[in-house]
């Protein structure tokens, strides 16, 4: 039997918080149904981030209270990502609410990516992380770390593999047993990764324990994503992210005239992954559906934003 990979999609959050104009809390509940129904292992809704920040972002519990998230359910997880105590509040009461919810944090390898995304330090965002944690883990929730700036950061350039090495062990020291549960998810922000220096950061956490619980956040600014994702299948990573359509991305990386390739595509993932051996369970007819589905979500959503700036 071939091995498994496990993929979470983020369309609905990473896809959709940079869009210009409003897409209606129906169609992300739609999106996000979509998915469902694909076989992936893990859906990132939505993000409890202040609206005043990510408008896109301010309707994530009517999202999250139009879906199916009753205990024992079948179908993949659903998590959102948690900026701060506030927003970790706002998820542990759906999560209480009998909506079992996966949340992730996130903080940078890049001190000024840091400062620029959260305003925060690196150091200090870990401090944030570490007074609403430890209930997150009393109450039973899951938790993904991400670490964005794993590559390269747009301001700084190339990032020292070590220095991500670092950042992932103060993340995990916020875990009960060292954070075996825990999911870290290093990101390649700006989509500079090549295989080469996939491979380098990789060296920085030779444990094969520690490299199964990494999952790779790619983007495709270059076309190089899909042959990230054979470098690290090579290297023992089983945990990916994607995004139908190929929607989303870091917004540093591009201009608005110009934006640059978001996260890889779904489809070019699983592809990707089921050309070199692997399983994944999901079904490529039922992913193209839902990524047919963003399109039209972002063809509508552009549309009028163009509309509203020559109103």
């Amino acid at each position: 039997m071939s091995e498994r990979v496990r993929i979470t999609d983020v369309s609905p959050r990473d896809g959709l918080q940079n869009e210009p104009a409003r897409v209606p809390t129906a169609d992300k509940v739609r999106l996000i149904e979509f998915l469902c129904a694909t076989g992936v292992d893990e859906v990132e809704a939505t993000s409890f981030v202040s609206p005043k920040w990510i408008p896109q972002l301010g309707d994530a519990e009517d999202v999250l209270a139009s879906l199916e998230l009753e205990a024992g359910r079948e179908g993949p997880a659903l998590s959102a990502l948690v900026p701060n105590e506030k927003g970790f509040e706002r998820a542990l009461a759906i999560h209480q609410g009998g909506r079992p919810l996966k949340i992730a944090v996130f903080t940078a390898a890049s001190e000024t990516f840091s400062r620029k995304n959260t305003n925060a330090s690196i150091a200090e965002t870990i401090e944030r992380f570490g007074v609403f944690l430890p209930r997150a883990f009393e109450a039973g929730m899951a938790v993904r770390m991400y670490v964005s700036c794993a590559v390269a950061c747009p301001f700084e350039g190339a990032i020292e593999p070590g220095a991500v090495r670092r950042v992932t062990d103060a993340l995990l020291a916020l875990a009960p047993g060292g954070g075996v549960d825990v999911e870290i998810d290093l990101g390649d922000t700006i989509g500079a990764a090549t295989p080469e220096s996939l491979s380098a950061l990789l060296d920085a956490f030779p444990e094969e324990a520690m490299r199964r619980r990494i999952a790779l956040h790619l983007h495709d600014t270059f076309g190089r994503a899909a042959s990230c994702v054979r470098r690290g299948l090579e290297l023992g990573v089983r945990r990916f992210d994607g995004a139908v359509a190929g929607i989303g991305g870091c917004p540093y990386a591009g201009t608005p005239e110009k934006p640059a390739p978001g996260n890889i595509d779904t489809e070019l993932l699983v592809g990707t992954i089921h050309d070199a051996g692997f399983e994944t369970g999901v079904d490529m007819d039922a992913l193209k559906r839902a990524g047919d589905f963003a399109r039209q979500i972002l063809a509508q959503c552009r549309a009028a934003a163009v509309k509203g700036g020559a109103s």
